[in-house]
């Protein structure tokens, strides 16, 4: 049974996440069990994937389960039926988390609404704003909520129900519908099958057959010489269903004529491995999707920007005395337009007369380029260039330069995990790594190092953007990279075992302790530490200035460094 290995597969992902959160801040509990390192890792795995937080310290942040941190810290809070909460400030959304991990399988055991409803208690305490009874970083994150509703912003508020049960509570339980009514809060429930989606490995090659007129086919290619042509075209959203299936005799059946045979095919998710933006669950843009093909689907071709695949080989015979050409196309992915895929194949689901009275009516815009296996660069390049349809950002489109898939590969080595997308857990599953790094972490860091601790957080959005060059390129000797790491992790222990003495870690002491090492490379990390804290108390800031405000300010900065010149001095 295809979902008892889905559970296996996720039980052994979520035990590797907790093998390296334990790695990185040593739990004042470890788990014992399979199971119980599996339900912490689990937290950490669907974080990463519904929020695209892939640095585990962030993550961290966001648990308020009672019982997590209990064991992380020896200390938590009655976390009030809520288990993380996540506010993305760009995109403003207010992301609530309840989660339940089951130790074994059933194949008839479905999500329970009382895990839902046990939520509400905390979700009434912010609609009402009666929080008295929270404390801790429960109240803080709390606050932070009523902060953002109150505030003029609109914000989607979101409750996650997530489970490694069979089955999702459906979406229109009327419990669920009694929160949506109450509290305004949209309830997503996901389930194992939908987890099984986020899991993916590098798939075996997929193929397919399309046929076109003679007059839908544009052919490219580099220079008169070449011998490899790439090919713009439109193809029907029914098409795309069909090549984009998980069925592989159905790919390369281009003469379908019942199109019923196609309302309750799935999508093959090995065609999306190497989509820059890895899995994502849903958007707006994915709901504007939607209505453009339910009601106005002729008009869908204008209104998309279009789909960009790219084949090891592709192979072009005319038939019907040259009126129309059969494309075979061999290993596959689809680069840009995964959101357009996947919501076509969601819509076809919806109901089986949407494939003929819908998508057979719509047209897509088309890339198919022809890549080699040893054009890898080229690959990465049209995958960077075309992403442009959804506001990418910055850090997913740089994941797919050479700088960072030479960094990945060497790390490797010395098994370090460097997370260029979201689900990244090494390339080998019997390899025991150190540590694992997300790719925007690590340029923080490595901005850090090379003096502008103070940039590293409120610019990080320019780190991949602006500065790439300086800190990657120009700066940068990818030989001194395990070094730099493993010197962060270590920072990160050293603060949380002086968490005991009263110092309270934070973000931006990590990059000042990192660089403040690349100066006093002789200091232990412990002395590097107690002097900036010392330094935070004799700088000069109004009273009102929290301490991440006044290490953001260049004139924090020359503190420090003023301060290490008198030392040097002395």
């Amino acid at each position: 049974m295809a979902l008892i290995n889905d559970f296996k597969i996720l039980q052994n992902r979520c035990v590797k996440y907790y093998d390296l959160l334990n790695k990185e801040i040593p739990l004042e509990f470890p788990q014992k069990s399979i199971p119980a390192k599996a339900r912490f890792g689990f937290y950490l795995f669907m974080l990463e994937n519904i929020c695209n937080i892939k640095d585990i310290s962030e993550q961290i942040e966001l648990i308020t389960d009672l019982e997590f941190n209990r064991c992380l810290f020896g200390t938590g809070c009655d976390d009030w039926g809520v288990d993380a909460v996540h506010i993305d400030y760009d995109e403003k959304n207010i992301n609530l988390f309840n989660f339940k991990y089951r130790e074994k399988f059933s194949p008839t055991k479905a999500q329970g609404v009382n895990e839902t409803i046990l939520s509400a208690k905390f979700v009434n305490s912010i609609i009402h704003e009666q929080i008295e009874g929270l404390a801790g970083k429960v109240k803080s994150k709390a606050l932070d909520v009523i902060k953002c509703l109150n505030s003029d912003q609109i914000w989607d508020f979101k409750l996650y129900v997530v489970s490694n049960e069979v089955e999702p509570v459906p979406a229109e339980h009327e419990h669920l519908g009694m929160l949506r009514d109450s509290y305004g809060l949209e309830v997503i429930p996901i389930a194992l099958p939908y987890i099984s989606q986020m899991m993916s490995i590098r798939p075996n090659p997929i193929n397919a057959k399309l046929v076109l007129d003679v007059d839908a086919l544009m052919s490219y290619e580099e220079h008169q010489l070449s011998s490899s042509k790439s090919y713009i075209t439109r193809l029907r959203s029914s098409e795309i269903v069909r090549v984009t299936c998980n069925n592989s005799s159905i790919r390369d059946k281009y003469d379908i004529e019942d199109l019923s045979s196609l309302s309750d095919v799935k999508l093959d998710f090995g065609v999306l491995f190497d989509n820059v933006r890895g899995f994502v669950l849903r958007s707006k843009y994915n709901e504007n999707i939607t209505i453009s093909l339910k009601e106005e689907p002729s008009k869908f071709f204008m209104y998309n920007n279009g789909i960009t695949i790219v084949a090891k080989s592709i192979q072009v015979k005319p038939i019907n005395g040259g009126k129309k050409f059969i494309l075979e196309l061999n290993d596959f992915q689809i680069l840009n337009g995964g959101q357009t895929v996947r919501t076509i194949h969601n819509f076809n689901s919806e109901d089986s007369s949407v494939i003929s009275d819908y998508l057979s009516k719509s047209e897509v815009l088309v890339r198919i380029f022809n890549t080699s296996s040893d054009e890898v660069d080229a690959v990465n390049k049209i995958a960077e260039y075309t992403n442009s349809q959804n506001a990418i950002s910055n850090i997913d489109l740089k994941s797919l330069s050479s700088e960072q898939i030479a960094l990945e590969q060497y790390l490797e080595d010395f098994d370090i995990i460097y997370s260029r997308k979201m689900g990244d857990i090494g390339q080998s599953d019997t390899k025991e790594y150190k540590h694992k790094i997300a790719m925007d972490k690590f340029g923080q860091v490595l901005f850090a190092t090379q003096g502008f601790p103070e940039k590293a957080s409120n610019e990080k959005r320019h780190i991949f953007g602006k500065y790439y060059s300086q800190i990657f390129v120009d700066n940068f000797d990818i030989s001194a990279a395990p070094e730099i790491i493993d010197k962060y992790f270590s920072i990160l222990r050293e603060y949380n075992l002086m968490k005991k003495e009263g110092i309270q870690p934070l973000e931006l002491k990590y990059y000042y302790s990192i660089y403040i090492s690349t100066i006093r490379e002789s200091w232990e990390l412990r002395d590097i530490i107690i002097f900036l804290e010392g330094v935070l108390e004799r700088y000069d800031a109004p009273s009102e200035m929290s301490i991440p405000r006044r290490m953001i300010q260049l004139k924090f900065k020359n503190f420090v460094d003023d301060n290490l010149a008198d030392l040097e001095e002395k």
